[in-house]
C-alpha cells in the first residue's frame, strides 16, 4: 500500500481544481501577498498567464523559459517544467508538491559553489620560499 503525498492535507487532484484565492489561504504570508496581489504588469502574472495559453493549446511537451525568478508554485503548475534563468545560464525546475509555495528563483541558485585549491605563491609570507615547479 503506497502513501499519497499531501501537501498541507490536500491532495494533488484536490490542490489541481482549488481556486487560487483558496489556494494563498493555505501557503504563507509572503506567498499568500504575492498571489493575492497579482497586477498584470508583473512578471508573476504574465507567466501565469503564458502557462495557461499553453495548456489551452497543449504545448507543454516543453520547459518553459522564463526570469521572472519571483512567481510562486502554483498547484496549475505541478508536473510542470521550467527554466529559470540565473543570470547566466537557464536551470531546469520540475514542479513537484514540495515547492508549492515556494518561488522559482529558490531552485535556481545564483552563485556557485567556491572550491579553492592550494595558496598561491605570495598568497601568504611562508609561501614565499617554497620553490617554483
Amino acid at each position: 500500500m503506497a502513501l499519497e503525498r499531501k501537501f498541507k492535507g490536500f491532495s494533488e487532484e484536490e490542490l489541481k481544481s482549488m481556486p487560487l484565492e483558496k489556494f494563498a489561504q493555505i501557503v504563507n504570508a509572503r506567498a499568500r501577498r504575492s498571489i493575492l496581489r497579482l497586477k498584470p504588469e508583473s512578471a508573476f502574472f504574465k507567466l501565469v498567464n503564458k502557462v495557461r495559453k499553453l495548456k489551452a493549446e497543449n504545448k507543454l511537451n516543453k520547459p518553459i523559459k522564463t526570469h521572472a525568478r519571483e512567481a510562486v508554485c502554483i498547484p496549475e503548475w505541478l508536473g510542470l517544467k521550467f527554466l529559470v534563468y540565473n543570470g547566466k545560464e537557464w536551470k531546469e525546475v520540475q514542479v513537484t508538491l514540495e515547492k508549492l509555495g515556494r518561488r522559482l528563483g529558490e531552485f535556481s541558485f545564483t552563485t556557485k559553489e567556491v572550491k579553492h585549491s592550494g595558496p598561491g605563491v605570495g598568497a601568504t609570507r611562508g609561501s614565499k620560499f617554497i620553490p617554483l615547479k
